[in-house]
């Protein structure tokens, strides 16, 4: 017998009023599961050693990644409540070499929905450590090669590519007409890999690389009370007598130099890259597509700005609920399915639905151009078109990538 409010209501009644109220202001609502589904998630963060940023205004939180997780999961439960379902996330933050011994340790709890916030090995690791039933989620590794030949079945990315990131810029130059680009990188290893994928993008766009330096990283201090008096006599010096440039694009992935590029060139240029106009997924500046909202509700969580680490896990945490809605279902091998096929697609404050590319698992979505106080454009760039979509412009196209697991996901 269907159960009466006090008002004398039936609640079949009262739900499919509330359905019917929801669909008359354009709000999907699928049809509550027949079993309730428990969605046990956890975020492994590894907390790798590292000198202090150059800005102050760099300082990781502790809470980095979490809170982005957090808000995810309430955004989760406030769906579920009406599906018959329950969220819950576990945050792991662990040291490097405690990393494996922590991944083993959530799958023998039974976790097999993963959101991991590591570098690319031992994201690599952890993929081919899981059981076969488990789904991982990449929330902060840009490594192309894990879209290409080093890329695992069991592993989405969330995170955009180096690849992604430098041709969102180079797209924005191109459009401006800013083609000719003085190149300066790091001399760490991240920098080159960097600086390669600005190469590549170059090329593919059409830009001209007119002159290549590289800024040595000579260890030492990187923060002192006459640091500003050394800066402004070296990096004028440094970059003299360049050949004829439009923009000084910095491939600065260690964060030893490039902050210090705008204002202090022999010439004047803008800066692009690692600093000055920046790539992002996401800025506290951002307020276009209904952004504010999300803003305003992570800084009262978290009491502080929404960063592109804290907004990749929320997506990854939300792209697991929106598959969980429309599946009915938290079986991985179903969500992975779903969120694989064209019927995916979900809302991230960017002003097109983000969705995943087959072949090699990687996420769609817009890039910000961020100057720190402004965002100054998003790419993919209008002109830059593509067979499939525009965000396809953007890093690795299908024939470019090497990636062999995702073969038959069409």
């Amino acid at each position: 017998m269907p159960e009466v409010t006090k008002s004398g209501l039936r609640l079949p009644f009262l739900r499919k009023g509330l359905v019917l109220a929801l669909s008359t202001l354009g709000i999907v609502v699928a049809s509550p599961p027949a079993t309730a589904q428990d969605v046990n998630a956890a975020v492994i963060r590894i907390d790798y050693p590292s000198l202090l940023p150059l800005s102050r205004l760099d300082l990781p939180a502790q809470s980095r990644g979490f809170a982005g997780a957090r808000l995810a999961t309430d955004d989760n439960r406030t769906t579920g409540q009406f599906m018959g379902q329950t969220y819950a996330t576990k945050e792991v933050s662990v040291a490097p070499d405690e990393a494996l011994a922590a991944f083993q340790g959530l799958m023998d709890e039974g976790h097999r929905l993963i959101v991991i916030i590591a570098d690319s090995d031992d994201l690599l690791a952890m993929a081919d450590a899981a059981p076969s039933d488990a789904l991982l989620l990449n929330a902060s590794s840009a490594d192309v090669a894990l879209r290409s030949a080093q890329c695992r079945a069991n592993l989405l990315h969330i995170a955009p590519s180096d690849a992604m990131r430098t041709d969102a810029v180079a797209q924005f130059l191109v459009w401006k007409r800013w083609k000719d680009w003085f190149l300066i990188e790091g001399s760490n290893p991240a920098d080159h890999v960097l600086a390669d994928s600005y190469r590549a993008s170059a090329r593919k766009f059409g830009a001209r690389i007119t002159e290549e330096r590289v800024f040595q990283d000579t260890g030492g201090s990187r923060v002192s009370d006459s640091g500003h008096v050394l800066v402004q006599r070296q990096i004028p010096v440094f970059t003299q007598d360049a050949a004829p440039h439009d923009v000084v694009v910095a491939a600065d992935a260690s964060d030893v130099f490039a902050e210090y590029l705008p204002y202090h060139l022999w010439d004047p240029a803008s800066v692009a890259g690692s600093a000055g106009l920046r790539p992002l997924t996401w800025a506290p500046t951002h307020e276009s597509w209904g952004a504010t909202q999300i803003q305003r509700r992570f800084e009262e969580l978290a009491g502080r700005n929404m960063t592109d680490i804290d907004y990749q896990t929320w997506l990854a945490l939300r792209v697991l609920g929106e598959a969980v809605t429309r599946t009915a279902s938290a079986d991985p091998a179903v969500l992975r399915d779903y969120i694989l096929s064209p019927e995916f697609e979900l809302a991230a404050f960017k002003g097109v639905a983000v969705t995943f590319r087959p072949w090699n698992g990687q996420m769609r979505q817009p890039i910000l151009l961020s100057n720190g106080r402004m965002t100054v454009s998003v790419s993919p760039q209008e002109g830059f078109l593509h067979e499939v979509s525009p965000l396809d412009t953007l890093g690795l196209d299908r024939p470019e990538s090497e990636c062999t697991a995702f073969e038959g996901e069409d």
